[in-house]
């Protein structure tokens, strides 16, 4: 009796019942062909997926915002030297959020004659931004409400005056 004899096939027989099942070449190409084939397939609908729900962009144009950061800088200064203060609070609405803002010069007085804006921004996917209108209540006074959901939002503020923008805040919010 040989080692790779008739023994060892009568015992497969013996065990399950069936023939031992042999390996051709077809059925190795189709073995492997299904296998590579399962793989692309779950490779390409995490790929459609991760495209589709976040758009993995910060800026519309790099080269753009790289030309524009020797002003961003000067607006930057200009902004610490005016030395305003403006605090913003957000508290729980109907409506959503309501965001109040304050704004005052470095000698504590309101800034008169401004307007605000404050846009949530979703940190991991801008579609999902929201501009909230800001009134102002009196002098150096902002309020407006806003529909978001929980989570994390950069608020960002900004005064401008006859089109100028003379402050900007951009800051990080867990809202639960």
């Amino acid at each position: 009796m040989s080692y790779f004899g008739q023994d060892e096939i009568e015992m497969d027989e013996i065990k399950t019942g069936l023939p031992p099942r042999r390996w051709t070449g077809w059925t190795v190409l189709f073995t492997l062909l299904g296998f590579f084939g399962v793989v692309f397939a779950v490779n390409g609908a995490m790929m459609y997926e991760a495209l589709s729900t976040l758009s993995g962009t910060d800026t519309d144009s790099a080269y753009q915002a790289g030309l524009m950061y020797e002003q961003a800088v000067a607006m930057a200064k200009a902004q610490d030297a005016r030395h305003w203060r403006v605090d913003a609070k957000l508290t729980p609405s109907p409506a959503g959020e309501r965001l109040d803002v304050s704004a005052r010069d470095a000698t504590g007085q309101p800034l008169a004659g401004m307007d605000a804006s404050a846009v949530f921004e979703r940190p991991t996917d801008r579609r999902l931004d929201r501009s909230v209108v800001l009134v102002e209540d009196a002098a150096g006074r902002f309020h407006g409400d806003a529909d978001v959901a929980a989570g994390q939002w950069d608020i960002v503020i900004e005064l401008t005056r006859h089109g100028e923008q003379l402050f900007r805040s951009k800051n990080r919010v867990i809202l639960k």
